[in-house]
């Protein structure tokens, strides 16, 4: 049980990396197409983008449910990618993009430099000349200083 929570914990670091690279090498690569919704205003309350969640829950799901009986290695692996594809629905969906009205982000330091860098993340249109594609990790930059240079 121990050794589980420890690969969960793992995993659930391991994310916020491979969602870096998914998000700058494959969403802002060949699946540009899905993604590019979520970079354009209008798109409505779905978008094509929320193809990639229901992919990785998806996974997360058969993960889990195939080592559920002795709760084996793909069991705690699939439980790390779902409580990071909570956290991240909760931090980028509900904080960032206040896609539910009324919810409103934390009201310190730390999340007001998340959801400033995705700002900056979104002030690219295209598929090209993005930055901060993580979540969680954010540039120091953005937990220095109130406003970046760029931002206005």
């Amino acid at each position: 049980m121990i050794a589980g929570i420890g690969i969960m914990l793992g995993v659930f670091a391991g994310m916020e990396i491979l969602s870096w690279a998914i998000h700058k090498y494959v969403m802002h690569g060949f699946l540009w197409g899905l993604h590019k919704s979520h970079h354009r205003p209008g798109s409505g309350f779905f978008e094509w983008n929320d193809l990639f969640p229901v992919l990785f829950g998806g996974i997360a799901i058969w993960l889990m449910f195939s080592g559920m009986k002795e709760l084996s290695t793909s069991f705690w692996i699939g439980l790390g990618i779902t409580f990071y594809g909570m956290t991240y629905f909760i931090v980028h969906d509900l904080m960032a993009h206040r896609r539910l009205k009324g919810v409103k982000p934390f009201n310190n330091r730390y999340f007001k430099a998340v959801v400033r860098a995705h700002k900056m993340h979104h002030k690219h249109l295209d598929r090209t000349g993005g930055e901060s594609f993580g979540l969680l990790l954010v540039p120091l930059k953005y937990l220095r200083n109130k406003e970046p240079e760029t931002e206005r």
